[in-house]
């Protein structure tokens, strides 16, 4: 497993914090942001493929932004992912 901490792109949250083991999402947390709700996310996509976090939440917008907190972490959980196999 290998723990991940990225800087998402037009949101509230400074950091996103997750580990990858193979495919599956753990331990997700959101420095910054609305915290109830983040922490809720977090709750929702333990044990999520990136495929299955991906599909839920790629593409989900907040208010008049472009993009969303779940959005962004749909976005860094397949950029890692995708780096993770290109070491391999």
């Amino acid at each position: 497993m290998k723990r991940y901490e990225m800087e998402p792109e037009g949101v509230c949250p400074m950091l996103i914090t997750f580990d990858l083991d193979g495919d599956v999402v753990h331990n997700v947390k959101f420095t910054g942001g609305c915290n109830g709700n983040l922490k809720a996310i977090g709750k929702v996509v333990e044990g999520w493929t990136v495929d299955q976090v991906e599909g839920m939440f790629k593409g989900n917008t907040c208010g008049r932004r472009p993009t969303s907190c779940v959005d962004q972490l749909s976005r860094l959980v397949r950029e890692a992912y995708e780096s993770q196999q290109e070491a391999s």
